[in-house]
This record gives structure tokens, sequence and C-alpha cells, in this order.
């Protein structure tokens, strides 16, 4: 339980506070308006605020690196050169 403690109450950065700023609005103003759908959209942004995630979560829009895959055969070849004069 501690851990999420922890997790909560530090790395406090300016996404997570506009997040929980977003949050408290939108729950607001659902509840102004009685609006349902804003309610979801206010418990979205609350939830991201309080557990620190991003749309993506953990490393969802990392994108792995070019691998460079070449045919064994044609490592093999040699390249030659011929001069011109």
């Amino acid at each position: 339980m501690s851990t999420l403690k922890e997790r909560i109450l530090s790395n406090w950065h300016l996404m997570r506070i506009m997040r929980l700023g977003i949050g408290i609005m939108f729950i607001i103003m659902g509840y102004q308006a009685r609006d349902w759908a804003m309610g979801l959209v206010s418990i979205f942004f609350l939830y991201q605020a309080v557990t620190d995630t991003g749309c993506c979560g953990s490393q969802g829009c990392y994108v792995p690196p070019k691998t460079n895959r070449t045919n064994s055969h044609r490592d093999e070849e040699l390249t030659q050169y011929e001069e011109i004069k």
C-alpha cells in the first residue's frame, strides 16, 4: 500500500497538474450541465492525473528502431572498383 501512496503523492510535474485541473474542470462542467458524458471524460483525466499515466501507457507509442536486414548472400559479395582515367 505504501507504493500506491508514494506514487500518488510524488513526482508531480506540469503535465500531471494540467490533467488534474482539466479533470476537475470537466467534472464541475458535467455536474452543472447534468451531462454524464462529460463526467466520463473527467474520470479519464482524473485517473491519468492520480496514477501518472498517459494515453498510451508505458511505452505505448514506442517504435522499435529500424534494423538493417540484408541477405547473407549479399554480405559475402565483394565490391570491385575500376579506376577511370
